[in-house]
């Protein structure tokens, strides 16, 4: 047996597993030396763009939309360096908009752990809000026939910055870029049209894809009706530490920076396995059960149909307890049935491309889960709580034979498996 270390929580966890078990996680990448100084140039040469100082008058109206709580983008050290470089611009023309989507808002002590006191108590700070009509405003219409709203205070800034951090996507193929906007700071009729059942079930829709990937597509064309003036990306490695910096023009910068994602993310292997033991990537991105969808669907990339993926995911924030994604799942009583009331063209409701992703996962194998939520809780949610993951493992190879083929991925969806 080997040790292998787990993202989960703020902590960590170990875990013993076969000698023969194969561990896959991101290519390291090691942490710039001077963050600061790698973030000042990017923006000072930046991608497509004029320098952001330059870009900017002192007269402008600047917005800058930001990932929420459950994102790990260091807001903290972004924010406060975009303002020192447009320090001609007065205080009280900027205000940040916290990019929720249909996530809940963050409270104030949230956002001073997000972006530090000191831009707390001198920034306005809007949470955005997709389901109060009165904050958004129409700027079109899609290609796929969805009529995109976003938050007006968004809309009428007179420049328009966009921050977040490049990872693999369940669905949208990666994150950051165009994906700020929408969903980050669009209406709920939008959002619900971004991630209708069609969407979310095409075959394109998936992870490390940007090229025919419809969902990306659309958050691309939604994005460029309000485009963002500026754009700041960051990669990350497993220490949240940066490991690169993006800026400039949405589209541009971010397909450069989806490409240098892919090429320490992406991990090819020969042929599928039994057994998957996964992680949500730890805090912020474990923080609750709807979130750690995204580790089961990075297994499922990998294991074989009929096989088990084991997820440890801490949950802190519970199922959570906003939002539809627990009322979904107890509407019908096995995941078939929830994936064919979803794919039906008459159902719509907000969290349903969570749902519709989970059944996906656990048509193809058994899904177990071991976090700090109570059994019932997880049961509700249609998956098997477990209290021990190596006793779990242990069974599993009884079940399907002393030569299972095990995988780990200590870093969740950091990582992007795929079968050669």
């Amino acid at each position: 047996m080997k040790t292998v270390k787990l993202a989960y929580g703020k902590s960590g966890m170990t875990v013993d597993v076969p000698d023969h078990a194969v561990i896959i996680e991101p290519r390291h990448v090691k942490g710039l030396v001077d963050e600061k100084e790698a973030v000042r140039s990017a923006i000072r040469n930046p991608i497509g763009t004029k320098p952001l100082r330059e870009m900017v008058k002192s007269s402008d109206t600047v917005a800058i939309v930001i990932s929420d709580l459950t994102r790990p983008t260091p807001n903290h050290k972004l924010v406060p360096w975009i303002l020192e470089e447009l320090s001609h611009v007065p205080q009280d023309n900027f205000v940040i908009i916290n990019g929720l989507g249909t996530h809940r808002a963050n409270t104030r002590e949230e956002l001073i752990l997000m972006l530090g006191q000191q831009v707390v108590d001198s920034i306005a700070i809007e949470n955005h809000d997709a389901f109060d009509d009165d904050k958004l405003v129409h700027v079109g219409r899609n290609s796929y026939g969805s009529d995109v709203y976003f938050n007006k205070t968004y809309v009428n800034s007179t420049f328009k910055i966009v921050t977040g951090f490049i990872e693999p996507h369940f669905f949208a193929g990666f994150s950051g870029g165009p994906k700020g906007i929408q969903p980050g700071v669009s209406g709920i009729k939008t959002i619900l049209d971004f991630h209708n059942a069609q969407m979310i079930g095409h075959p394109n829709s998936t992870w490390g894809v940007i090229e025919g990937n419809i969902l990306q597509d659309s958050a691309t064309q939604n994005c460029l009706m309000a485009k963002p003036d500026f754009m700041l990306n960051v990669t990350l490695n497993g220490e949240k530490e940066i490991t690169n910096v993006f800026a400039g023009d949405v589209i541009e910068a971010h397909r450069i920076g989806c490409d240098f994602v892919k090429e320490s993310a992406m991990y090819a292997v020969d042929q599928p396995f039994d057994i998957v033991i996964t992680t949500n990537s730890g805090y912020p991105l474990d923080q609750n059960l709807y979130q750690t969808v995204k580790g089961l669907s990075a297994a499922a990339q990998i294991v074989r149909p009929g096989g088990a993926i084991i997820s440890a995911s801490e949950c802190s924030d519970g199922v959570p307890n906003h939002g539809n994604y627990a009322k979904i799942l107890q509407m019908r009583d096995t995941p078939k049935e929830l994936l064919d009331m979803i794919n039906d063209p008459a159902f719509s409701m907000f969290d349903q491309w969570q749902v519709q992703v989970q059944a996906m996962v656990q048509l193809k194998a058994d899904c177990y889960v071991y976090s700090t939520l109570d059994n019932e809780t997880v049961e509700k949610a249609q998956i098997t709580p477990i209290s021990d993951i190596g006793k779990t493992l242990h069974m599993l190879i009884e079940k399907y034979g002393p030569s299972s083929r095990v995988a780990v991925l200590p870093f969740g969806p950091l990582t992007i498996p795929y079968i050669r």
